[in-house]
């Protein structure tokens, strides 16, 4: 089972690096996160054993169950919907939160982060594609929205992520990622103090050498590192 993990990583890596090399782009500049939902603890230490620093968590109680068990000394970011109720919960568990997409949200994270003498590194969600079931901001809201929380002192916001509509056939994520990252340069481009635009979190198993061509510095691949996945 761990052979298996080990070889999934060593294939997907070797993917990121034909990707790169396509767009002109130094693989050490994007990093890959195994998305470690409904994965048990000692499979999430394999992959660690086997080199992933970064992993993502998509439900709160599930990771306040597994984080403690598997250690802290990899990064740990909450990519899935975030309630605010459950902030409480994510400020000492995770180092990252990828999900931001409301004010309210973002006032949470930054009244928890200072009470807990923390800073969060935030990504703002981005519903690029319009999809009602999506979660995510319009990308109409997002720049009066940085304004809005470039003054929260414990939030440093890093980037922005966005998840396409599915499809079987990969280019169909392009405009997506296309999309995302004129709004990074946009955002950048606007020199608003505290703000990074350093990270676009997009990309995922079926699509990510995608992403990784339109610019991704994080990708989410969870499937094609651990198989698929058994919901208990």
């Amino acid at each position: 089972m761990g052979a298996d993990i080990v070889s999934n990583i060593m294939i997907i890596r070797q993917r990121m690096a034909a990707a790169a090399e396509r767009s002109g782009r130094d693989p050490g500049d994007i990093q890959l996160m195994a998305v470690s939902k409904t994965v048990p603890p000692e499979r999430i230490r394999e992959a660690a054993d086997a080199g992933i620093t970064l992993f993502g968590e998509n439900y709160v109680q599930e990771a306040r169950e597994k984080i403690p068990v598997v250690g802290q000394d990899v990064s740990w970011h909450m990519i899935g919907h975030l309630q605010t109720n459950k902030v409480k919960y994510v400020v000492n568990l995770f180092d990252w939160i990828h999900s931001v997409d409301r004010f309210e949200l973002a006032q949470e994270l930054d009244k928890r982060a200072t009470q807990n003498q923390r800073t969060l590194k935030v990504l703002i969600e981005v519903n690029v594609s319009g999809e009602t079931s999506k979660n995510g901001m319009e990308p109409s809201q997002i720049l009066e929205f940085v304004r809005q929380i470039s003054v929260l002192p414990n939030l440093d916001v890093q980037g922005l992520m966005t998840m396409p509509p599915y499809s079987d056939n990969p280019e169909n994520a392009r405009p997506c990622f296309i999309a995302l990252r004129n709004l990074r340069d946009e955002i950048a481009g606007t020199g608003i103090p505290g703000i990074h635009m350093n990270e676009l979190s997009m990309g995922m198993t079926d699509d990510f050498e995608v992403a990784i061509e339109e610019g991704a510095t994080i990708i989410r691949v969870g499937r094609a590192i651990f198989g698929e996945r058994h919901y208990q």
